[in-house]
């Protein structure tokens, strides 16, 4: 499955705390951001069902797009 995340993740630093946070809670799937747009978007490859809940943290906010 794809997913597709709308984030605030805006800086360097957003961006390294997203990856080790993924890196942990999904070690094996695929993912990447788009910081050039407007939405932050954050994509995700795996077969594991996610869900906003999984990714909820306390530096940066994402919104499951559809």
């Amino acid at each position: 499955m794809i997913y597709v995340f709308k984030t605030t993740v805006d800086s360097k630093s957003k961006l390294e705390f997203a990856n080790a946070l993924l890196q942990e809670v999904l070690p094996d799937a695929l993912w990447n951001f788009d910081l050039e747009d407007c939405d932050n978007i954050l994509r995700i490859e795996c077969e594991a069902e996610i869900t906003e809940v999984a990714l909820k943290n306390d530096i940066f906010d994402c919104i499951e797009l559809e």
